[in-house]
């Protein structure tokens, strides 16, 4: 009688478990559908809106249209920290700056750890002539705390009229130390391939090694490349360093361009990997223009996005050598969606891979040699390579500057020579 009383109890309290389990279930599954409902969902955002809209004490002047806007901000803004909303006014900015000129200062900014900091200096702008390093922190826009503001807020307060000045302060170093700028912004127009001195004559030396700066990938980076290279080697160029520092990246269509004049036709140089997988592999045409011309290729913290898929690639086919330091880490493919009312989204679609499927976002390339530069190395370099940088120093310090020694061009070069040597003895074979 025990027994049955017992084995009763315990399946009551079995179908009870499966009761309430099923229960549970049901409102789980339920709570998961309408976390993803979109219907639901619209609901909930237009209810907030009109609470804001009508119940908010400072609210008497506020549109939708502001509170929608502030919302998708807010939205694109947690994705990553190169996707973002843009009104219709960043929108007409965004398609200014692809035609190749613009009033600012030239200097590539992203979000980094929290804070807005410099990718890199263009060259021959008025922040590479200042002295501002890949790397630094912008703190302060004209005396305006800018550490907590956005980064469209920060570019935008950076950009102005040709001619305006603006002052900056940046912290650099692990040691945060602050320092400030006073700027005169210019028409900023991307120069793209240039020789040791700023030009396009593109000499070469005894040495028989040719030095190329691509200075970002614009829209005639290939064609200039091509012309440069057609110069060196009617001169009989043996040897070729490609400068790559604080090069910013561009189009990804001229990254392609420049890898493929260093590679056999067929060969993959760069992939887009997005959610659903591989979007667009990218194969070299043409066939090398430089074959057996060993290739050292600089880089630094100030070589991103494009530039990272061009040293990635020839790195990783071993067609080129890369010295210098890490890399920045910027990967990423984003593509910009235009809305109905002139607004627009840039999102975050794909991540760029290396032809062995290495990912360059949030990793970058490592050199094959670390060669690494101190913050006053870097300075005295940026001010030697900019024409008129060191002008106004006082004498002292402007003979340090044009006396100052490139360490990693300069074993980028005894690299090529050595492996020059190898070939006049061993023939034709390279180690």
């Amino acid at each position: 009688m025990k027994r049955s009383f017992i084995f009763g109890i315990v399946t009551v309290a079995l179908l009870l478990n499966l009761a309430v389990g099923a229960g549970i279930y049901h409102k789980l599954s339920r709570a998961t559908n309408e976390d993803d409902n979109a219907r639901a969902n619209f609901a909930v955002l237009s209810e907030a809106l009109a609470k804001v809209r009508n119940e908010y004490v400072d609210g008497k002047n506020l549109t939708y249209q502001q509170l929608v806007y502030a919302a998708m901000k807010g939205m694109v803004g947690k994705l990553d920290p190169h996707s973002e909303f843009l009104d219709a006014s960043s929108f007409q900015q965004l398609q200014d700056d692809t035609e190749g000129q613009f009033g600012g200062l030239g200097l590539v900014v992203a979000l980094r750890d929290g804070h807005i900091t410099v990718v890199s200096p263009v060259d021959d702008t008025p922040g590479f002539r200042a002295g501002i390093l890949a790397g630094d922190r912008i703190m302060k826009v004209d005396s305006r705390d800018v550490e907590h503001s956005s980064l469209p807020q920060v570019v935008k307060l950076l950009r102005g009229e040709p001619g305006s000045s603006v002052g900056l302060t940046v912290a650099r170093g692990a040691d945060s130390a602050l320092k400030n700028f006073k700027l005169e912004r210019a028409i900023i127009q991307m120069p793209m391939v240039k020789d040791l001195n700023g030009k396009k004559q593109f000499p070469l030396g005894e040495n028989k090694i040719g030095y190329v700066h691509i200075t970002q990938f614009g829209e005639k980076t290939g064609e200039e490349l091509e012309a440069a290279l057609d110069k060196l080697k009617a001169q009989g160029m043996k040897g070729l360093v490609l400068d790559l520092r604080w090069n910013p990246g561009g189009l990804l269509e001229e990254a392609v361009e420049v890898c493929q004049k260093f590679l056999p036709s067929g060969q993959l140089v760069v992939s887009t990997e997005g959610r659903r997988g591989v979007m667009e592999k990218f194969i070299a045409k043409g066939g090398d223009e430089l074959p057996g011309v060993p290739v050292a290729i600089l880089v630094n913290l100030g070589t991103a996005s494009a530039a990272e898929i061009v040293s990635g690639c020839l790195q990783d086919l071993h067609r080129g050598y890369v010295l210098g330091e890490k890399t920045f880490g910027k990967g990423s493919v984003q593509t910009v969606f235009p809305l109905d009312d002139g607004s627009a989204l840039k999102l975050t679609i794909a991540k760029y891979y290396t032809p062995s499927h290495k990912v360059i976002h949030q990793h970058g390339i490592t050199p094959d040699s670390l060669v690494p530069l101190t913050d006053n190395e870097e300075a005295m370099l940026i001010l030697k390579r900019s024409p008129g940088g060191a002008y106004s120093l006082p004498e002292r310090e402007r003979q340090l500057v044009e006396n100052f020694r490139d360490e990693q061009l300069a074993r980028a070069e005894d690299l090529l020579q050595s492996l020059l040597a190898y070939e006049t003895l061993n023939g034709s074979a390279k180690p």
